[in-house]
């Protein structure tokens, strides 16, 4: 009786319930080809760019509450400081704002005569660039990656490339901008590189992120190069994203190899990279093309002895612009001459016949 029993279960199929479907094996290939494409798209065609700003903009609550603990921690140790040292600090930040209101005086006048120069030289101004103080979040949670989060996004006008800089130099780039806050990736990432010049030579190179520790490299330069240990980095400017003369690095280290045509240049950074909380978003530069002196200038016609009825021609500048020369001064003939765009002028004709009038293009 068992033996047909089991012969019977044997013979029945198992029921619907139990039928299993493709290997987990099969499942993971699966899903991860499908992750891999998904984000490789993303990254082309950033096709989720709107719907990880509107998630970010909706975690940003929970955010401040997962900050709150340690916020409340340091303003309470910030509540309960000595009066000494709070008396202390006092004293210290009256003696920089003394020094620096000295200096401040004297870029003034710097300035000013560097415009006067300027204008004679019909020069491009000076660099004009914004900045937005902002308060350091967290910092991102990939270990692999140096980055961080402050509270200054789109609605704060922040727009991805501003340089972020604290009291003693520059500390990264605005790589990613959500509507409340901004993603700051950090110098010493490897994949950020910034130029720079060397401050004692003007010397200029190109310095990446080590990754792994907190400094920097300057990679491809020859073993002759005239960069010594101690000296100063600050960004060129040359890119049109960082100002020019912010401070970056110092160079604490140089290996040269005789087996490497190149040297081995190791830099620490100037800035607080895991020390400030409060940083500065510096806009990206721009430049305001000059306004030309306004003058009217009066041409003496040699056919005025000839013929008196001929008149002067007054010709006002406008600003000027590239790609459209100034017209020089022409004499006044008897056929109304052919302005030109973005010039202004004044013209009588004589009566008589005198030279036609030219102008360059």
């Amino acid at each position: 009786m068992a033996r047909r029993f089991n012969q019977k279960l044997e013979q029945q199929s198992a029921p619907a319930f139990f039928v299993h479907g493709p290997s987990p094996l099969a499942r993971l290939a699966f899903f991860s080809a499908l992750s891999l494409a998904l984000m490789a798209a993303d990254s082309r065609l950033e096709y989720l760019a709107s719907v990880r700003q509107n998630l970010q903009a909706l975690l940003h609550p929970l955010q401040l509450l997962a900050n709150a603990p340690s916020r409340l921690y340091r303003d309470t140790s910030e509540y309960f400081s000595t009066h000494e040292y709070l008396l202390n600090e006092n004293r210290k930040l009256k003696k920089n704002a003394l020094k620096q209101a000295v200096e401040l005086q004297k870029l003034s006048t710097l300035e000013l005569e560097n415009d006067n120069l300027r204008q004679l030289l019909q020069t491009n101004k000076s660099i004009i660039e914004t900045s937005v103080a902002a308060e350091i979040m967290h910092v991102g949670r990939d270990l692999f990656t140096k980055k961080i989060i402050v509270n200054r996004g789109a609605t704060h006008n922040i727009a991805a490339g501003e340089a972020v800089v604290d009291a003693t130099g520059v500390i990264g780039q605005v790589t990613r901008i959500y509507p409340l806050s901004s993603e700051v990736t950090l110098i010493t990432d490897k994949s950020l590189a910034i130029p720079i010049q060397v401050e004692r030579n003007g010397l200029r190179a190109i310095a990446f992120g080590h990754g792994r520790d907190n400094t920097l490299d300057l990679p491809y330069l020859p073993t002759n190069v005239d960069i010594q240990r101690g000296d100063k980095l600050v960004t060129s400017g040359i890119d049109g994203v960082y100002p020019a003369g912010l401070a970056v690095a110092i160079v604490s280290q140089i290996e040269i190899t005789p087996d490497s045509p190149f040297a081995r240049i190791i830099c620490v950074p100037t800035g607080g990279v895991e020390n400030h909380k409060q940083v500065l978003l510096v806009s990206i530069p721009h430049t305001i093309e000059p306004v030309k002196t306004e003058i009217i200038s009066t041409v003496k016609l040699e056919a005025k002895a000839k013929n008196p009825e001929s008149k002067v021609i007054a010709i006002k500048p406008t600003v000027a612009k590239p790609g459209v020369r100034e017209p020089t001064a022409v004499k006044a003939g008897p056929e109304k001459p052919q302005l030109i765009p973005e010039v202004k002028s004044i013209i009588t004709t004589p009566t008589n016949n005198v030279s036609k009038p030219h102008a360059t293009e």
